[in-house]
C-alpha cells in the first residue's frame, strides 16, 4: 500500500518458513536516535532543518495513503545505505491506523476516552487526553522530535511514577503546563510557530504541509546554509578520519619511518566513511 514512495523500506520477500510469518526488508542505516547519540546528544540548526524536510515529506506520503503513524519518534526514522546514505526513511507501522476510507476519504469520527497509542515523550496533548489521533497529531510528534534534537532533551524527560499509567499521567502535566514559547526558547521563532499551527489544527483538517516546509526552508536559507546533506554525523566521521591522516602523515615526516606509509594509505581510505552525498531525490552527488 506504501511501496514505491521516497523514504519507504523496500519489501524483498514475505511469507511463512516454519511456524514463522517472515517478512524480508530493504537493509537501512542507522536510527536518528543511534546517530542522535553518536553526535554527543545535540544536532546543529542545519541538520535539524534538513532532517524537518524530510521528515515533513515522509509523513505526509503516509498521510497520502491514507494511514496515520502514531509512534513518530527518532527510532523510527533511519538513514539509508550507500547512495541513498541521506535519505530518510520511516519504518515501524505496528502503531499505524487508517483515518480515512479510501474510496470515499470519509474521515474516521472524533472519539474521546481512548488509551495512549504511541511513545509518551512524543505524544500530541491531545493523545494525552485521550482524544482519537489524526493527521494533526503525527506532525505535532514530530515538533517535539525537532524540539528533542535542538535542545538535548525534551522538559517531560525522567520523571519518576509508581505505575505506567501515573507516569503517562506527569508527563501529561508537564507537556500542558509548558509554553510553546517557553519549549523553543533560545531557538528561531518558526520551531513554536510549527508547534502553534499543529495544535491549532481541528481534527479533521488537512495540514499544509508545504506551508510548514516552506517555514524551515525560509529559516535554512535566511542562515545561508546549502542543501548539501552534509549532516552532523557526516562532518565528525569525515572531520575524525581526517585529523587521524593529519597526525599520521606528522609523525611520519619526523621519524621518516617507511611503515607509516601503510598506515597513512589505509587512514585515508577511511576517510570515504562521509562518503558520496547525492540529495534524497535528485541532483549530482557531493564528494567530501
Amino acid at each position: 500500500m506504501m511501496a514505491g514512495g521516497v523514504g519507504i523500506p523496500g519489501i524483498k520477500w514475505c511469507g511463512s518458513e516454519g511456524d514463522y510469518n517472515v517478512m524480508v526488508m530493504e537493509l537501512l542505516g542507522p536510527s536518528l536516535e543511534d546517530l542522535f547519540n553518536f553526535c554527543s546528544r545535540k544536532f546543529s540548526l542545519k541538520t535539524v532543518l534538513l532532517l524537518a524536510d524530510q521528515l515533513i515529506t515522509r509523513i505526509e506520503y503516509i498521510h497520502s495513503k491514507n494511514f496515520i503513524h502514531r509512534d513518530i519518534k527518532p527510532d523510527n526514522f533511519l538513514m539509508g545505505l550507500g547512495k541513498k546514505g541521506n535519505l530518510v526513511y520511516i519504518i515501524d507501522f505496528g502503531l499505524a491506523k487508517k483515518y480515512r476510507d479510501s474510496r470515499t476519504h470519509q474521515h474516521i469520527p472524533y472519539r474521546e476516552n481512548k488509551n495512549l497509542t504511541g511513545t509518551a515523550r512524543y505524544a500530541s496533548v491531545n493523545t494525552h487526553l485521550g482524544i482519537e489521533q489524526s493527521r494533526r497529531d503525527d506532525l505535532e510528534s514530530l515538533g517535539y522530535v525537532l524540539m528533542y534534537f535542538n535542545r538535548g532533551s525534551l522538559p517531560w524527560q525522567g520523571l519518576k511514577a509508581a505505575t505506567k499509567r501515573q507516569k503517562y499521567e506527569r508527563i501529561s502535566e508537564k507537556k500542558m503546563q509548558t509554553p510553546i514559547e517557553e519549549l523553543c526558547k533560545g531557538f528561531p521563532n518558526e520551531f513554536a510557530t510549527y508547534l502553534n499551527f499543529c495544535r491549532s489544527l481541528r481534527f479533521e483538517e488537512k495540514p499544509d504541509y508545504s506551508y510548514l516546509r516552506q517555514l524551515f526552508r525560509q529559516l535554512f536559507h535566511r542562515q545561508g546554509f546549502t542543501y548539501d546533506y552534509v549532516f552532523d554525523w557526516n562532518m565528525l566521521k569525515f572531520g575524525g578520519s581526517r585529523n587521524q591522516e593529519n597526525e599520521v602523515e606528522r609523525r611520519d615526516r619526523q621519524s621518516h619511518k617507511p611503515q607509516a606509509t601503510g598506515a597513512t594509505s589505509r587512514i585515508r581510505h577511511d576517510t570515504t566513511v562521509g562518503g558520496v552525498l547525492p540529495s534524497p531525490t535528485a541532483g549530482k552527488p557531493l564528494v567530501i
